[in-house]
């Protein structure tokens, strides 16, 4: 048997469900934001995250899917989504006077790592990017759609850590009280941070082998190294959080992993059963001096990503109801060839009008079909007999109630739209006062046989 690769796996059936709504929810909230979709392609030139990301970081010297072509050129599957939005801005002109530029993606990244609860080799990303303003109302804005999309989710108690980096005078100046910290105590650190002392020794504050070395604890922080002008511009986005009522945290220990970050860095993290203290759930930051670096002109940017195989496992940790489908419609059942015929046709014309339909596709019994309608959990079913296709009827059931009706097929639209909405089928085994309230005529007489003058009955429309 041909098993999946280690750190992939499939998703289907009711989660599959749950991941739906949850990009359905994203789409709807990114259109409110005037944030427009934008994919680019799963694989890159390497040279493209070893110049964006950063050749010190982790993502690039251990976790990269790089490979060779046939042309012999050198690929790496994209291990997060910045990178590449950055190369479409810059490759396709977007810089210009249209500034800024708001697009979000959402698809597969790749890394190499060890897989755990909620991390994948192949997991899915959600992120959000603006390109082209330094305003700081744009950090504010990125955070909000953060914290909104998980609050829609129904995720609670949701808190966002902030930090500054700094502009390049400040990061520089802090880049060096780090190295003139660390570099007496250099043999107490792991072999990665070692290696990382010169290269970027931001990184060592972000390493999870270190994490409670007394060392990284007490080491200096990013708030007393930033300029007047970077302070004043993080007060500012601080501001505009309030304005928004956004709970956040000013912690100095935010730095972020990889290296084009400068000013903002979050991370936004929530209270959640079974998580532990890896509680963020989504983060990003500013990163100015990116479209520069990778060869554009001098752009300032805002984004945040967010991975949703371990928010839709937040989802399930907290237990949370999504109003999600699980059910169809109707499913219609049927015994001869001239009444599958007509299940086929009629599921299309209903699928064409807005309703969840299935029918019968392994020639099962009558019977099995009844079970297979439950299976799928199907609010109705119908049964179509040739005598009653013959008369224009069909024998519908509401399988909730148990009440069954037999109804004009002309009506059937109407009476799924109705009955579905109201969630019961108001007119019970009535099926006749069913027909009269949706009859758009009137012959003059009542259905009781009274002329319509006359009638004391209180079932035709026209009293």
């Amino acid at each position: 048997m041909i098993s999946k690769p280690k750190g992939t796996r499939d998703i289907y059936g009711r989660e599959a469900k749950i991941w739906k709504y949850v990009e359905e929810l994203i789409d709807a909230t990114m259109d409110k934001y005037n944030y427009t979709y934008m994919r680019t392609p799963v694989f890159e030139e390497s040279e493209l995250y070893h110049r964006g990301v950063g050749e010190s970081t982790d993502i690039v010297t251990k976790e990269t899917y790089d490979f060779m072509d046939r042309g012999e050129r050198h690929m790496t599957l994209r291990p997060e989504g910045t990178a590449g939005v950055v190369r479409s801005f810059i490759e396709n002109k977007m810089y210009g006077d249209n500034l800024p530029i708001k697009v979000y993606y959402n698809g597969p990244m790749y890394r190499y790592e060890r897989p755990q609860a909620g991390r994948y080799r192949e997991f899915t990303q959600f992120g959000v990017e603006v390109l082209g303003s330094n305003d700081p109302m744009v950090d504010a804005e990125v955070i909000s759609i953060a914290v909104n999309i998980y609050s829609m989710l129904g995720l609670e108690n949701i808190k966002v850590n902030i930090n500054s980096l700094g502009d390049t005078e400040s990061r520089d100046r802090y880049r060096e009280a780090l190295i003139n910290y660390f570099k007496p105590h250099i043999n107490e650190l792991c072999s990665d941070c070692q290696e990382r002392l010169l290269k970027n020794p931001l990184r060592i504050l972000d390493c999870k082998v270190d994490a409670d070395n007394e060392l990284l604890i007490n080491a200096p922080t990013t708030i007393d190294y930033l300029n007047e002008e970077s302070k004043k511009r993080f007060e500012d986005v601080c501001s505009y959080l309030d304005i928004l009522s956004i709970k956040y945290e000013v912690n100095p220990k935010i730095v972020r992993g990889l290296d084009y970050y400068n000013h903002t860095v979050f991370e936004v993290e929530a209270d959640i059963e079974g998580f532990g203290s890896q509680n963020v759930i989504g983060a990003g930051g500013r990163y100015n001096g990116l479209v520069n670096q990778i060869g554009g002109p001098e752009t300032a940017c805002m984004g945040f990503a967010t991975g949703l195989d371990r928010l839709v496992l937040a989802l399930e940790k907290e237990e949370i109801k999504l109003p999600i489908n699980e059910g169809t419609d109707l499913f219609l059942m049927y015994v001869n060839e001239d009444e599958k015929k007509y299940a086929l046709y009629l599921a299309q014309e209903l699928r064409m009008a807005g309703f969840i339909v299935d029918t019968e596709y392994t020639g099962r019994s009558l019977k099995a079909q009844f079970k297979q309608a439950d299976r799928l959990n199907s609010r109705f079913s119908a049964v179509l007999n040739s005598e009653d296709l013959d008369n224009n009827e069909i024998k519908i059931k509401n399988n909730k109630t148990k009440k069954e009706a037999v109804i004009s097929l002309d009506t059937l639209i109407y009476y799924l739209d109705e009955n579905l909405n109201a969630g019961e089928n108001e007119f019970g085994d009535d099926a006749d006062k069913f027909l009269r309230e949706h009859d758009k005529s009137c012959d003059g007489d009542c259905c009781c046989g009274d002329n319509d003058d006359d009638c004391s009955c209180g079932n035709c429309h026209c009293h």
